[in-house]
C-alpha cells in the first residue's frame, strides 16, 4: 500500500511528500552499492538547486558504517557561505515522530494508552461543533484519523504565519490552547477512519497529553526521553526564542506564494509556537539519521510499540499513515519510512529502511519547489540509485509535495 509523507502545516512544509497513483515495477534501478560515491544523490541535490531554484541543500546519509554528506548551492546567498554538515535548520513536522514516539513510550510503561480519549487526559478541550473527545483517541490523533481540522487550513491564521502577514507577526506567542480553538472553529472532517486527514492540531494536542500525563512539557520530555540519551547535541526545542543556534543557513521564503517571481524574505527568526509540538524542532541532519536508525532498531520503543507506529492505516486514495511517520515505496521497489516537514524558510525530510541500516536527511534553506520531482529525486537517487525520470518513468512519491507548513 502506497503512502504519503504527511502534508504539515505550511510543509510545516509541512512539505510532506506523498504517493501518487499506480505502482511502477520494481526493476527501475538495483539499490546502490555501499561506497558508490552517491552521485546519484549528488546530482540530484545540484538539480534542486540549478533547475529548482533553490537557495541551498545539504544533505546526510548513514549506510550501514558509511558516512556521506553532500551540499548544493548556499547557506546564505549575500555572502556565498556554503551549507555544512553541522547546519542547524528547522525540521517542522518531522517533530511528529518525536512526539509519537514519547506517547509510545509512555504507553509501553503503562502510564497512558493509545486507547485512551482525549476527554480522559484534556477534559472539555475538544468539544462543540460537532467535536466530542470522548470519542476520539490518543492512536487517532497520532494517525490523523480524529477528523479534527487543521488550524493550518483557517485562512486568517495561515496569513498571519506563513503567508503575506508573516513580517508582522513572526515574532508573535501562541498557546496550545489558542490553536485548538482556531481548528475547532471549523466543522470536522468526515469520515475519518475510512479517510484519515492529515492535522497539525492532531499533534498540538497530543503534546498537551504528554504534558498532562507527565507534568513536564513535550520539549522536556523529548529532550529527557530521546535527546540526552542519543546524544543529539544540535537538536533542541526553541519555545518563544525566534533565533537558531549556529551554524545555521539563511531561511529564504517566498510566503508561499506561487508566482516565479514573487519576492523572497529572510524568514530565519520565527516564534514557532504557531507549530509547536507540531513542527517546533531544530535539529541537524546528522542527528535525524541517528533518531532514525535508533528508532528503526528497537532502541527507543519495545517491539510491540515499534509495530503501533509502522502500523500503516490506508485510506481510499491509496496513501496512509503510521504513528508520527509516513511510508513510500520506490520506483525500485525499495520501502522507505520517515517524516518530511516544511516551515517558513526551510523544506527538510528525514527517510530510512524499516530495518535501520540506510537513513537520508536533507535540508533546503528555501521553502518554495515548482518543480516537486526535483525534491522526490533525491530520495529516488539515494535509495534506488538513479531518478525514474532517467529511465523515462515518474515516482509513485510525485505529485503530492504540500503548498504550506506542515
Amino acid at each position: 500500500m502506497k503512502q504519503r509523507f504527511a502534508r504539515a502545516a505550511s510543509l510545516a512544509l509541512a512539505l510532506a511528500v506523498g504517493m501518487g497513483a499506480g505502482a511502477l515495477t520494481p526493476s527501475a534501478y538495483a539499490a546502490p552499492a555501499r561506497g558508490g560515491g552517491h552521485e546519484a544523490t549528488r546530482a540530484a541535490l545540484r538539480d534542486l538547486v540549478e533547475k529548482g531554484g533553490l537557495p541551498g541543500v545539504a544533505a546526510q546519509v548513514q549506510d550501514g558504517k558509511e558516512k556521506w554528506f553532500g551540499t548544493a548551492g548556499h547557506a546564505d546567498t549575500a555572502t556565498g557561505r556554503k551549507r555544512s554538515a553541522g547546519d542547524h535548520f528547522r525540521a517542522a513536522s518531522i517533530t511528529k515522530t518525536f512526539i509519537a514516539t514519547v506517547l509510545l513510550q509512555l504507553d509501553a510503561e503503562g502510564t497512558l494508552s493509545l486507547d485512551d480519549t482525549v476527554e480522559t487526559w484534556l477534559p472539555g478541550l475538544v468539544r462543540g461543533n460537532g467535536y466530542d473527545g470522548g470519542n476520539i483517541t490518543v492512536r487517532q490523533l497520532l494517525n490523523h484519523t480524529s477528523g479534527i481540522a487543521d488550524y493550518l487550513n483557517d485562512e486568517d491564521f495561515r496569513r498571519n504565519s506563513s503567508g503575506l502577514g508573516f513580517p508582522q507577526h513572526r515574532y508573535d506567542t501562541h498557546t496550545p490552547e489558542e490553536l485548538v480553538a482556531i481548528a475547532l472553529a471549523h466543522p470536522p472532517r468526515p469520515n475519518p477512519e475510512k479517510s484519515p486527514s492529515y492535522s497539525n492540531t492532531n499533534f498540538v494536542i497530543a503534546g498537551m497529553v504528554i504534558e498532562k500525563a507527565t507534568g513536564r512539557s513535550y520539549s522536556e520530555e523529548v529532550t529527557r526521553r530521546i535527546i540526552r540519551p542519543l546524544r543529539l547535541r544540535g537538536t533542541s526545542f526553541p519555545g518563544t526564542k525566534p533565533h537558531m543556534p549556529k551554524p545555521h543557513p539563511v531561511g529564504y521564503s517566498r510566503l508561499h506564494q506561487t508566482a516565479p517571481d514573487a519576492a523572497v524574505h529572510d524568514a530565519t527568526e520565527q516564534n514557532m509556537t504557531w507549530l509547536g509540538a507540531a513542527g517546533d524542532v531544530i535539529s541537524t541532519s546528522g542527528d535525524l539519521n541517528r533518531f532514525h536508525r535508533a528508532l528503526m532498531r528497537g532502541d527507543l520503543l519495545p517491539a510491540a510499540q515499534l509495530r503501533q507506529m509502522l502500523d500503516e492505516v490506508p485510506t481510499e486514495s491509496g496513501l496512509g499513515f503510521g504513528l508520527g511517520v509516513e511510508f513510500a515505496e520506490l520506483s525500485c521497489g525499495v520501502k522507505v519510512v520517515g517524516k518530511t516537514g516544511r516551515t517558513n524558510g526551510s523544506l527538510s525530510a528525514m527517510v530510512g529502511t524499516k530495518d535501520g541500516e540506510h537513513q537520508l536527511t536533507f535540508n533546503a534553506n528555501g521553502d518554495w519547489l515548482q518543480d516537486e520531482s526535483l525534491y522526490v529525486n533525491v530520495i529516488e537517487a539515494e535509495f534506488c540509485g538513479g531518478v525514474p525520470a532517467a529511465a523515462g518513468k515518474s515516482s509513485p512519491l510525485a505529485g503530492r509535495l504540500p503548498d504550506s507548513p506542515r
